[in-house]
């Protein structure tokens, strides 16, 4: 019975610093696994827009996306939460009034508000956009202003407290540290997705394999019985079954090999 693989991206599949390397042996083992008949998804809190030719030429079935709020397979677009214009308008509007520093994510794109706090975290974020040939003109002013999640930094006079009051009532706001929160509309995880799949998809859950390396990939890899740590992610080491090598010491490679998948 064939099985199902799903790849977090940074640090996972392709390295963080500035060389965004992806390991030969990466290639090699998604390339193996997948001629054994086993299917490869990518579950990624990137928006879809923002998943790389240099990835998708690894080759995988599906994309999971956004956190969980779009689905990807065999290239077709097989779930999508699209949000309210109106409802989108107004939370951009709660953010101005809270002075945090927000990146709005869509499936064709960012979106930034020239009416919030700039920062250095912005500009930085801003630099490896251009660097990375992405549009940083959109404004949330646009007509076509929409997104599926959204990114934000708080600030030293931000309202944190109105922040977490109002957002929260719509959104899982994730502390990803340093002041940086990810916000993603309830009811949303790389773990629903992934049920969503193996639903779809008519997979058992014992067939079911996650690889990640931070704590944004616990929903996903406390899912399934088969969950992988990169090594030298060790935040995680006690959440999985299966501690593979870091990245570039054959991490991915190893990791499907001690389960028998390559």
């Amino acid at each position: 019975m064939r099985s199902i693989i799903f790849f977090d991206i940074d640090g996972t599949l392709i390295s963080e610093d500035e060389f965004m390397t992806i390991p030969e042996s990466t290639v090699k083992a998604i390339t193996r696994t997948r001629a054994k008949g086993n299917l490869t998804f990518i579950n990624t809190g990137r928006t879809v827009f923002n998943v790389s030719r240099q990835i998708r030429d690894l080759g995988f079935d599906g994309l999971i996306c956004g956190c969980g709020t779009y689905i990807e397979y065999g290239g077709e677009t097989i779930f999508y939460n699209k949000l309210d214009q109106q409802f989108c308008r107004d939370i951009s509007q709660i953010n101005r009034k809270c002075g945090v520093t927000p990146v709005y994510e869509h499936k064709n794109g960012y979106f930034f508000d020239d009416y919030c706090p700039k920062n250095a975290d912005l500009e930085d974020f801003l630099k490896n956009f251009v660097d990375d040939e992405i549009d940083i003109s959109r404004r949330v002013e646009d007509g076509d202003f929409m997104f599926d999640k959204f990114v934000i930094w708080e600030n030293p006079d931000c309202d944190m407290k109105m922040f977490r009051r109002e957002i929260g009532k719509s959104f899982e706001i994730i502390d990803r540290g340093h002041g940086f929160y990810e916000n993603v509309p309830l009811g949303f995880t790389k773990a629903t997705a992934i049920e969503y799949i193996l639903k779809k998809l008519d997979i058992s859950i014992k067939n079911a394999y996650a690889i990640g390396d931070s704590a944004n990939d616990l929903p996903m890899l406390k899912t399934v019985p088969n969950s992988v740590a990169m090594g030298g992610a060790e935040s995680i080491y006690p959440y999985v079954s299966y501690i593979t090598s870091p990245l570039h010491q054959d991490g991915i490679f190893n990791a499907l090999k001690h389960f028998d998948l390559i």
